[in-house]
């Protein structure tokens, strides 16, 4: 067993005073878990898990501040300026009978028995945070070494137990770069129709962790092959094997595309990241071998309709659901971007998302056939814009000739906009005055706004 030690000058001072506060009470304090892991792959922690054998309660008293919602199961929570602290008292777990937490806790004083209750072995490592030395009862060091994971114990147990693991398995193999043991993998697929299980949230949560972390490119593929993808993203495991047209697409299928745009969209951006997963999703219900060539038509809606029915069946945030089926709906708009209407061009280069618009036809672009003048002539364009000019007409102009407040004066302002898009030349203020005026004098005379 390879021996190891962990950097103690890498613990913000929040970690260390906390494990220095459960000293002083005569208790234990390890660094556990992922955070030793993620030490160890000299990758920075994204949170910091203690664990001691003080039992709730004096963990509570040795900690001001540390929150207590989750102490029956032995776990406390401390919010810091270093991110949230979780200290959990050592413990022996027994009885899954939701697939989700233990029916029985048992509290501990031994690191070894509570390592048989963790997850993966390169999760069940313990560092010692007065000299930093790894204790590591279950082979995860070894299994650190060979960028292998593994689960601790007998694999169909620890899935059966906890249906929660299957994906964080999917997701410490993409973060971390790991291979999955050939009977962690067996037992994976074995038991992905217990992910049913689980509540929509935390599958959710679970996935977007993946596709905004470390290694998000290659998690498609393996959520496919774990069998996962036809529980919880039936659409994504549908583009696997759907060819595409080779002289726009010599990636290969719409899966392999997928999940390149996924790994060159920015680290961190939900938004982003499910429209990466979501924008082809329409590509194989509208798959046809034209005379020419292979076909989506009409994929880019049908896509925004199925991206907006996924992430409402996941229970994402409206505002998230909205942002990515804007951006389904319209990543191939960008192919008449050039030839649009200064005054259509603009007013898309204006709008609210276009920044996230444009970093997405980068990646689209990136994950297929890599030409980036659309991009290119886009962000020119986007970069000298003049400062916003006042509009055209407004409502206090449509008030002044007499029209009441309310829906019409609406009505009658994107009526001269839209107009105003679509002239030949720039309209300038006096000429849209004069349409105002004939626009509403029109309706008077019986032609209802927004009737042409």
């Amino acid at each position: 067993m390879p021996k190891a030690r962990i950097d103690l000058g890498a613990m913000p001072h929040a970690v260390r005073d906390v494990a220095t506060s459960l000293r002083r009470r005569g208790g234990s304090a390890w660094l556990v878990g992922g955070t030793v892991r993620d030490l160890l792959l000299r990758a920075a922690p994204h949170d910091f898990d203690l664990a001691t054998d003080l039992e709730p309660a004096a963990v509570l008293a040795a900690v001001p501040g540390a929150e207590g919602r989750d102490a029956r199961l032995g776990t406390c929570r401390l919010p810091t300026a270093a991110g949230e602290i979780t200290i959990t008292t050592l413990r022996e777990e027994a009885g899954y009978e939701d697939h989700r937490r233990p029916d029985r806790v048992r509290f501990v004083d031994d690191p070894a028995i509570d390592a048989r209750r963790r997850d993966f072995t390169v999760n069940a490592l313990y560092a010692d945070l007065t000299d930093g030395s790894v204790l590591d009862s279950v082979g995860g060091l070894d299994d650190l070494a060979a960028r292998r994971l593994r689960t601790v114990g007998e694999p169909a147990r620890r899935f059966a137990e906890d249906a929660l693991r299957l994906l964080r398995l999917w997701r410490f193999a993409a973060t971390c770069d790991l291979s999955i043991a050939p009977d962690t993998a067996a037992a994976a697929r074995a038991a992905a129709d217990d992910l049913r299980h689980l509540a929509r949230e935390r599958v959710y949560e679970e996935l977007t962790r993946t596709f905004t972390g470390r290694g998000r490119g290659r998690c498609l593929g393996a959520l496919v092959e774990l069998g996962f993808a036809a529980v919880v993203l039936p659409e994504v495991a549908a583009m696997q094997g759907v060819t595409q047209p080779p002289e726009y697409h010599p990636e290969g299928d719409v899966l392999t595309h997928v999940g390149l745009v996924l790994a060159n969209v920015p680290e961190g951006d939900p938004v982003l990241a499910w429209s990466a997963v979501l924008h082809d999703v329409g590509k194989p219900p509208t798959w046809r071998q034209a005379e020419d060539r292979i076909r989506f038509d009409g994929h880019d809606t049908l896509s925004a309709a199925m991206a907006e029915e996924v992430l409402r069946r996941l229970g994402a945030p409206n505002s998230l659901r909205e942002a990515v089926a804007e951006i389904c709906r319209d990543h191939i708009r960008f192919a008449s971007l050039p030839a649009m209407r200064p005054r259509r061009r603009e007013a898309w280069l204006r709008s609210p998302r276009f920044g996230r618009h444009l970093q997405f036809h980068r990646a689209d672009c990136l994950g297929s056939h890599g030409d980036l003048r659309i991009h290119d002539f886009a962000a020119g364009e986007l970069a000298a814009l003049p400062p916003l000019a006042e509009p055209l007409v407004t409502g206090k102009d449509v008030l002044e000739l007499g029209v009441p407040p309310g829906p019409a004066v609406g009505d009658f302002l994107a009526r001269v906009h839209a107009a105003a898009d679509e002239a030949p030349v720039p309209m300038d203020r006096p000429a849209a005055l004069i349409l105002l005026r004939e626009i509403v004098a029109r309706h008077r005379q019986g032609d209802a706004p927004g009737s042409r």
